[in-house]
């Protein structure tokens, strides 16, 4: 029986146009001033030392290359971690220390009122319902934990944050990996096939049958990916629903 919804964000809950058209534009325009700014805090010198491992270990020609030309400057470290992290944006690369750094410059755009989330017409609904019904709510993105709670915290519709009781980012390994997805079940104190995973993403959907959760796959109009595989295809949270046991 299912019991708890484990929900990807972006092409699920979130149209993929709101990561890239806002969020990441206004994360990239912020970034060399937010790392001046916060220079001295021990928390974000972590992160950026976090990118710097993260960059020494890149075997990316342009990283290289960029760590090369980079190598003898006199510039601040925080200005050439900075360069990279521009790097891994446009080349819309995977980092967690990214999604880190990336996180903290969002919070300070929600909490100031510059941006707020825009989630799709049937997800407040829904999640309201499924939360009012018994099932456990959990996130499972890219994005960082911190990301994630503020993307649901500061929606233009007011604060869901409240509605999920467990959110996971790529600190628990990548999405692709089965191992991820049984890391979770423990995490939730449940077992694989008591989750329902719903993404835009086939590997994942794939990776999470594997560790034998029952999966589905979003397909939303502007979502990049349309290859569902062996997944069944929702176009609307609300078709979730007839996959999942009553509960009594």
């Amino acid at each position: 029986m299912i019991s708890h919804l484990l929900l990807d964000i972006e092409g699920t809950t979130c149209p993929v146009s709101f990561v890239t058209d806002i969020l990441f534009p206004y994360a990239k325009s912020e970034l060399s001033n937010y790392l001046e700014r916060h220079q001295d805090n021990p928390s974000i010198c972590q992160l950026v030392n976090n990118a710097e491992a993260e960059w020494n270990d890149d075997k990316d020609k342009a990283s290289i290359s960029l760590r090369l030309a980079l190598e003898e400057s006199k510039q601040p470290k925080y200005l050439k971690i900075g360069a990279y992290l521009q790097l891994l944006i446009s080349s819309d690369k995977k980092s967690t220390a990214l999604k880190d750094i990336q996180g903290k410059i969002w919070r300070a755009g929600y909490t100031t009122g510059h941006i707020s989330s825009e989630l799709f017409e049937d997800a407040h609904e829904n999640l309201k319902r499924w939360h009012t019904k018994g099932y456990k709510l959990a996130v499972y993105s890219s994005g960082s934990v911190e990301a994630q709670r503020l993307l649901y915290k500061y929606t233009s519709k007011g604060d869901i944050e409240n509605l999920f009781s467990h959110w996971f980012d790529t600190h628990i390994g990548n999405k692709k990996n089965q191992k991820s997805y049984t890391t979770i079940a423990s995490a939730m104190a449940c077992k694989p096939r008591n989750i329902l995973f719903v993404s835009d993403n086939r590997e994942e959907c794939d990776a999470a049958k594997e560790a034998g959760c029952l999966t589905l796959y979003s397909l939303r109009e502007g979502n990049p990916q349309i290859e569902p595989g062996e997944h069944p295809v929702i176009l609307n949270l609300a078709d979730v629903d007839q996959w999942l046991t009553p509960k009594r």
